[in-house]
């Protein structure tokens, strides 16, 4: 898989076209020049979701109505295919080769892993940062899992509206438990689906996670079902079945659903200790690189081919050591891409590296080691 070309028009303060070579394409430049916007651009033609905001249209340059990120993306020799998203107020719009695509086909055509700032709420945060780095991997090697994951949400979502509703205008509890009924049986095949991919997919990662690349810790990871000494997770559709019924007054009283992968986590542990709780500043950022690398990895393993591979701001997220063996790992797999506000960096540790120097959005050059002259400037 490689990116070929991107395109950015008035998304954020972007504009022009550039063509990124295989392996390391390091994004260079002051502070506040768009160094990161054109990382998100890449993560937003990729998985139609900004990692900055959640609400898209703030990504629209200021003053302007509409922006529009395209991208050519190659499988291989022979396949290309063109890919744009448009945003225009609270609206986005995604096509492939020209023509509108669902969002389930659309997401299959490009896959990324991240490491942010922000990915870092999947070692540090709240549980909903970890199902969503499940999910994205899981979908990575089952692209009908988005599906899936759409029809559960919704059902949630309907549940929570019955749930909302009865408990407002004090509906019994017979009557909410009719109303309900229907939904709580499209829930338990739907959350047996997700409990059985997220479930599947950690025992995977643990597989080929490389658990002590930075350090002495051993970092494992477990699956914790919400269900968790509820009664025989083996058979999940049975407990969550039974969990639904003795729980509905308890999601009444709530005015929401209780039950169900919606409420899981992840456990990422070092040396059987939570790293969210006693890991360092330090080791939780080793252990969601030991994470992406893992996924990357096992997506390779899955496809034979690998994601694109996205490192914001390498110097602030990793240390000289953390970053050289992170290259050595990387070299010759995945296209990369890094942004870094160091120009020491670029000659230490990209010296192979195809450099592209920010300006106010736009590629003017760059800073060495080799001049990249395939850009289109506005």
């Amino acid at each position: 898989m490689l990116l070929e070309w991107i395109e950015a028009s008035n998304f954020r303060n972007l504009s022009g076209k550039i063509f990124w070579g295989p392996g390391f394409n390091i994004i260079h430049g002051s502070n506040g020049q768009g160094k990161t916007n054109w990382l998100e651009a890449i993560h937003t033609l990729a998985r139609a979701k900004s990692f900055r905001t959640q609400h898209l249209q703030e990504s629209i340059k200021f003053g302007e109505q509409l922006a529009v990120v395209r991208g050519r993306v190659a499988h291989g020799a022979d396949i290309h295919r063109d890919l744009q998203i448009a945003l225009q107020g609270n609206t986005k719009s995604i096509s492939l080769n020209g023509k509108r695509e669902p969002l389930t086909g659309y997401l299959s055509q490009i896959h990324i892993v991240a490491l942010t700032a922000d990915e870092l709420d999947i070692v540090r945060g709240m549980p909903d940062a970890r199902r969503r780095f499940l999910d994205r991997g899981v979908a990575s090697l089952q692209p009908a899992y988005v599906q899936t994951l759409m029809d559960y949400n919704r059902v949630i979502k309907q549940k929570n509206h019955i749930l909302r509703n009865s408990a407002e205008r004090e509906i019994s509890l017979f009557e909410t438990e009719n109303l309900v009924a229907p939904w709580n049986q499209q829930l338990i095949g739907l959350a047996a689906q997700v409990h059985r991919g997220r479930c599947d997919y950690v025992e995977r990662l643990n597989q080929v996670l490389e658990r002590r690349v930075f350090g002495r810790e051993e970092v494992t990871l477990n699956y914790v079902s919400s269900l968790e000494g509820k009664g025989d997770l083996d058979d999940y559709q049975g407990l969550i079945a039974e969990r639904l019924r003795l729980r509905l007054p308890a999601e009444l009283a709530a005015g929401h659903s209780l039950i169900g992968p919606h409420r899981d986590d992840l456990a990422i542990l070092f040396d059987g200790h939570e790293m969210r709780i006693y890991g360092s500043a330090g080791q939780q950022r080793s252990a969601l690189l030991l994470l992406d690398l893992a996924a990357i990895s096992l997506y390779n393993s899955w496809h034979n081919d690998y994601p694109l591979f996205l490192i914001d701001d390498v110097d602030a997220e990793l240390d000289e050591k953390r970053i050289g063996k992170l290259l050595e790992y990387l070299e010759g797999r995945t296209q990369t891409f890094i942004t870094t506000a160091k120009s020491s960096h670029v000659g230490r540790f990209f010296s192979q590296a195809n450099v592209f120097e920010i300006e106010e959005g736009v590629v003017v050059g760059t800073a060495e080691p080799k001049v990249i002259s395939a850009v289109e400037k506005p």
